[in-house]
């Protein structure tokens, strides 16, 4: 990690791009404050100096998820880098800390717990699936740590001790049912996700959903993180014959799933069947290949092909930093936004109190973010648009779809707990 903090220090002495129109626009509701004393911002023990603090990133670079993981990571560093080239967070610089979940829920608490208790962050960046989410909720509510927390999950949660920087429930996986049954005459649909809560839960939504519209699940299977083997399901698929495959497979398991689904003949161009995912982003494309997933949709808030002022900044900069064939999805951009979203309820707050930064986060605002406008609401998710997109051959998403009007976020929707 050190020698990752080396290279990244260096970067910021070479260039001047982060600290100019990119970096110095991205947080819109930030305020500039005065460089304070660290006893003067910090009642809780935190790992807080006169010049520095201290964050803790925790993901998976190990293992199945490391597929989906990585950008997040990615992500969180471009941001404090961005950070720090404007200033820091209350006139200190932000080091962090970094941990790997490895995959392994049960490491995840791990971590966690030394990342609040031994190594005292002021917030954590990290977690994937609701898995991992949900084996670290209790170490943050008993220690009282900060998660901000970047995928789109199934809902059915709220903690004061979370930001939601995903998108739940009725943002994602209602909102693509339903465009899914108007646009394309959708009328019955094969679930197949899995084998962990959030994939199970998004299914139980989804099929209460497709019933409450009056059409069919006729098929409905989980297989463990890691499977490679689905000829099976996909000779079920092509026997039940659904209007919609509606794929929750994720992390490494993608890259076999849509390639056995092609090699069966099943052509997603067609869309007979039209193949919905709620979980294959642009990273997890990258080791599928683009051929092997052409034709079909996405609901998710984000697709690096936004065209926006704000995301060809964002897309520039991260290229700049990890690369030029690097790629950007939905939970990578989310990620982003998490130091973003820090920096400015702790700024709001005067401190670095976890108390107090709870009690700030919302109403906090970023006008520049990647995807558009989005707002913390008091149940600590976003405000954001739910967006559908085409794959293409390229590996990226052609938007073809969005709502008009920002999302308000409701996890614990009515009829469907």
């Amino acid at each position: 990690m050190r020698r990752v903090k080396d290279v990244i220090q260096s970067r910021l002495s070479r260039r001047s791009l982060l600290a100019g129109t990119a970096a110095a626009a991205i947080l819109a509701a930030s305020s500039s404050i005065a460089p304070t004393f660290a006893d003067e911002v910090n009642t809780t023990g935190l790992a807080v100096t006169d010049d520095t603090v201290t964050v803790g990133i925790l993901h998976s670079v190990t293992g199945t998820m490391a597929i989906s993981e990585t950008g997040s990571v990615q992500a969180e560093k471009l941001a404090i880098e961005q950070i720090n080239a404007m200033g820091g967070v209350l006139g200190r610089k932000i080091e962090y800390t970094q941990e790997d979940g490895a995959s392994d829920w049960p490491t995840f608490a791990e971590k966690a717990k030394k990342l609040l208790v031994n190594d005292k962050v002021a917030a954590v960046f990290g977690c994937w699936t609701s898995a991992s989410r949900k084996a670290v909720l209790p170490v943050f509510e008993q220690y009282n740590g900060m998660l901000y927390y970047p995928t789109f999950y199934e809902g059915l949660e709220q903690s004061p001790n979370v930001i939601y920087t995903g998108q739940e429930a009725t943002q994602q996986i209602i909102a693509g049912i339903d465009w899914v049954a108007k646009e394309k005459g959708a009328k019955s649909f094969y679930l197949l996700g899995s084998d962990y809560i959030w994939p199970r839960t998004s299914n139980k939504i989804a099929r209460k959903h497709i019933e409450k519209l009056g059409h069919k699940v006729v098929g409905e299977e989980y297989y463990p993180l890691g499977h490679t083997q689905f000829n099976s399901v996909i000779n079920k698929i092509k026997l039940k014959k659904p209007d919609v495959i509606y794929a929750i497979v994720v992390g490494g398991s993608n890259v076999a799933f849509y390639k056995q689904l092609k090699a069966a003949g099943i052509d997603m161009t067609k869309e007979k069947p039209l193949l919905l995912t709620i979980s294959v982003t642009e990273d997890e494309i990258r080791g599928i290949g683009g051929e092997n997933i052409e034709g079909a949709y996405a609901a998710m808030k984000y697709f690096q092909s936004l065209d926006n002022e704000n995301n060809m900044e964002f897309v520039k900069s991260f290229k700049e930093m990890w690369g030029d064939d690097i790629v950007i999805g939905d939970v990578t951009q989310a990620a982003y936004l998490g130091p973003w979203l820090w920096k400015a309820a702790v700024e709001k707050a005067g401190s670095f109190d976890i108390d107090k930064v709870r009690l700030a986060s919302p109403g906090i605002e970023l006008t520049t973010a990647p995807e558009g406008y989005v707002r913390v609401h008091e149940n600590h998710h976003l405000w954001s648009k739910t967006r559908i997109g085409l794959a293409k051959p390229d590996g990226q998403y052609e938007l073809v779809y969005e709502t008009a009007e920002l999302m308000e976020p409701d996890p614990f929707p009515e009829g469907y707990q």
